[in-house]
């Protein structure tokens, strides 16, 4: 068995490499070809604590097997440990021994990203050189780095209601992703943000639009990668209801967990046939992605075992390729 830290995965798989793989991981998904059970949810009232557990399997020529642990322990910040840790578990799908256990954390903030890249890959405009980014948090730094690996950027502008977080991590990015040749720019305003953008991401769990959708233009794709409760709501219902384009990364957990989707409809403000599909399904060719350069695209992602366990399996071949990981005899 393999131990597998945020370093080792990092050594052995790109956020490129990512991004195909959660391609590969929704295809396959559209093509009926995974097992999805409904996560499991325990309830550990005596310490205030939940833990969770998120298997799936995907056959296919490189078939994948495993379970993601998450924990939600909101008092583990006074114990200077993390409130939501998570541990990958992957098992051989030929043997059902366990091959490996990886970081949970690095590869959910990983695939989140990745999946991010490949929808705007997929439905963004070609010519897209102008991004925003809303929210600084632990996915922000993967969020960014999908827009620049998948898209020639000249400028991100970056907001956050913490104005000293924001600029700080500005400051950061600048450096780290100094390679893309990006302008970052901490924006003062959600407005400045926003105006002119062909990229919207935003990446917050907020209870309220994030941003003003009347100074969203013609041609802007915009990725809603936070809200992942009925409560949530970080895109404006108008965008929702203006959009050309509402696509998801599975239709199911969407329409049952994100706000910014289901209030739309419950509220008679769309029909059902406004959300076309998966995906998936536009890679696939079984629905359309973006027909013209004027039209305004929606992804929404809540997040599918799929994308960890296909991944995870991924990153694991590569860990054995160059000898990356430490090997446990069990």
């Amino acid at each position: 068995m393999i131990i597998l830290t945020k370093e080792d995965m990092q050594k052995v798989f790109s956020m490129e490499e990512a991004i195909e793989a959660d391609k590969e991981a929704l295809r396959l998904f559209s093509e009926g070809k995974s097992t999805v059970p409904l996560r499991t949810n325990i309830d550990v009232p005596e310490y205030e604590g939940q833990s969770l557990y998120m298997p799936a399997y995907v056959s296919g020529s490189q078939s994948a097997l495993g379970v993601k642990i998450v924990s939600v322990y909101p008092n583990n910040i006074d114990k200077n440990l993390p409130s939501v840790p998570a541990t990958m578990v992957v098992l051989n799908s030929k043997t059902g021994i366990v091959e490996a256990v990886m970081d949970g954390t690095y590869l959910t903030q990983l695939r989140t990203g990745a999946v991010q890249g490949a929808a705007t890959d997929v439905l963004a405009r070609k010519d897209a050189k102008v991004a925003a980014l809303f929210g600084t948090g632990g996915q922000a730094i993967t969020q960014l780095e999908a827009m620049l690996t998948v898209r020639q950027l000249e400028e991100v502008r970056i907001f956050d209601i913490d104005k000293g977080r924001c600029q700080k991590f500005v400051e950061e990015m600048s450096e780290e992703f100094a390679a893309f040749g990006t302008k970052m720019i901490a924006a003062t305003s959600a407005e400045e943000a926003v105006a002119g953008a062909d990229i919207i991401t935003s990446a917050t769990t907020s209870k309220r639009a994030t941003f003003d959708g009347k100074f969203v233009e013609e041609g802007t794709h915009i990725n809603g990668v936070g809200a992942y409760t009925p409560e949530m709501h970080e895109i404006p219902a108008d965008i929702i209801v203006k959009a050309d384009k509402v696509i998801f990364d599975t239709t199911e957990g969407v329409l049952a967990e994100a706000g910014d989707i289901i209030t739309p409809l419950e509220e008679g403000l769309v029909e059902r046939s406004h959300y076309q599909g998966d995906l998936g399904e536009v890679m696939l060719g079984k629905i359309a992605g973006r027909a013209t350069d004027a039209e305004i695209t929606v992804f929404k992602t809540v997040g599918t075992a799929v994308l960890d366990v296909v991944t995870a399996e991924k990153i694991l071949q590569k860990a054995k390729k160059f000898g990356v990981g430490t090997t446990i005899n069990m």
